[in-house]
């Protein structure tokens, strides 16, 4: 029996919980790097509303996404809980960090295997790819989100350049 319960306890996968717009979202715990308080960001001209900036973070520059707009939620009000939480997005063989602000973060999460349900189809015309699972947690479900889905290849890419031009000595700082 105890070998049983070990194998079960093996099939848990954890995952950071927080509040968008007064939604439940999670996300994997392995895609989250940090969780930082608000700090001063720097709003950059002529970039989409979903993109609340950058900030700087020991030295390096990195983009914070405001997940309400981008959600379609609405922009998050700053609060005393407000934070953003630094993740990793891999696109192809190259990684970013960005930020991801969200109204509150809520707690870790141990979801069982078979309380993971693959996202919900809706057709062509919805974009659910940002959805990489539906999580079940005392029979409501939690979107789980995709983190390098989040943003689309275009979206990050701007983002790159975003963060090279913020950088001191814009693009052509880069070594």
């Amino acid at each position: 029996m105890s070998a049983v319960r070990s194998e079960v306890d093996d099939e848990v996968t954890q995952y950071l919980t927080f509040a968008v717009s007064d939604e439940r979202l999670a996300m994997s715990i392995d895609a989250v790097k940090e969780i930082i308080e608000t700090p001063a960001v720097t709003r950059v001209p002529m970039t989409p509303d979903y993109i609340r900036g950058v900030i700087n973070l020991r030295g390096s520059v990195v983009p914070v996404i405001d997940l309400g707009a981008r959600l379609g939620r609405g922009p998050i009000v700053l609060t005393k809980r407000s934070c953003i939480v630094l993740v990793e997005v891999h696109v192809g063989d190259e990684s970013h960090v960005l930020g991801m602000l969200v109204d509150e973060v809520k707690n870790i999460l141990e979801i069982a295997c078979e309380d993971i349900k693959p996202p919900p189809e809706f057709g062509s015309e919805i974009r659910t790819d940002f959805i990489e699972a539906m999580g079940r947690v005392d029979e409501v479900f939690v979107i789980i989100l995709s983190v390098d889905h989040v943003l689309s290849m275009q979206e990050l890419a701007a983002l790159r350049r975003l963060s090279q031009e913020a950088a001191p000595g814009g693009a052509d700082g880069e070594s």
